[in-house]
This record gives C-alpha cells, structure tokens and sequence, in this order.
C-alpha cells in the first residue's frame, strides 16, 4: 500500500504513509516482545523461594511416631485421618509402618538410626588414650634428662661437687 503511494517529498504524503505501515505491520521489536535496541540488561529470573538448596531427609522422633499413631487412632469423624496426614505432611504408609513397629512392642526401633553401626570398642579407645599419654610422658621425661645434664656440665665448670645420688639414699 506504502508502496503504491507516491510521495514526492510531500510532509502529508509522509506522514499517512508513516501511519500506515505502523497500524498495518508490525516491526520486528513489537513483534519480540522489547525493545531491538535495549541498552538494559534482562533482569535476572527470582529464585522461587519454596524450593530448598539441597533436600534433607526428615526426621521423626520416637515420641512424634508415637503419637501421630495414637491421634491417627483417636480419630473417628469421616477424613480425619486424611486431615491429620495433610496437616502433618505424612503418607498413610508412615501410619502403617508405625503401628506395625508400636504392635511389635519395637519402640527402640521407631526410634533407630540409621547408617552404619558403630564398631568401636571402649577397650581400644582407652589404650589408643594411654598409648598417646604414654608417648608425652617420655618426651617430658627425655626433656628432664637432658636439663639434668645440661645442669651435671655447669656444675663441673663452676667447681662445684655434687653430692651421688646413691649418698643421698644412705643419709637418709
């Protein structure tokens, strides 16, 4: 249609054109959603606070298992359960497993950790204890012999006698 026009430098003439190709097309910056030239750089995406930076398992205490079960068991309204599982954020298989485990009488096992077992013996940490104040205990001692020397050697240079050590043990 613009092209159709002739303007022949007439402002008028110009100025509808302008108007024309502007309701008519679209530039390819409308098109894209911005500006083609935008100095400003694209703000970066908001984190959604929601999500943690790593998962975590979670935890329940023998205490909470306990009486999540006897709540669950207390309830006797239509959808209290389902009300108690959603307020808690549990499964129905966290109810089931855990009065399996109060029926079997396995309250130390509603509470058991898992992991590796430890396989230390109090024994072998008592020695590796002596062992390391045996070692300190003969460096104090070689640091005492060697002053005691140290001492022998200013004794002698300064003329003064010393009286044995096997005298000492007669005397007394």
């Amino acid at each position: 249609m613009v092209g159709d026009l002739k303007l022949n430098g007439d402002p008028r003439m110009i100025e509808v054109a302008a108007l024309e190709r502007r309701e008519g097309e679209r530039s390819a910056p409308s098109r894209s959603g911005g500006a083609a030239t935008s100095m400003r750089p694209a703000a970066p995406p908001v984190p959604d606070p929601e999500v943690g930076a790593k998962a975590q398992r979670r935890k329940f205490t023998a205490e909470y298992k306990l009486a999540m079960v006897e709540e669950a068991g207390r309830a006797t309204d239509p959808g209290a359960i389902g009300a108690l599982l959603r307020r808690e954020g549990l499964y129905s298989s966290h109810l089931v497993e855990w009065r399996r485990l109060r029926d079997s009488g396995a309250l130390g096992a509603l509470s058991k950790k898992r992991g590796r077992k430890p396989t230390r013996n109090p024994l072998a940490e008592e020695n590796c204890k002596l062992k390391a104040e045996l070692v300190h205990l003969r460096k104090k001692l070689h640091q005492a012999e060697i002053i005691i020397e140290v001492q022998k050697k200013v004794s002698t240079l300064l003329g003064i006698v010393l009286p044995e050590a096997g005298s000492e043990e007669e005397n007394s």
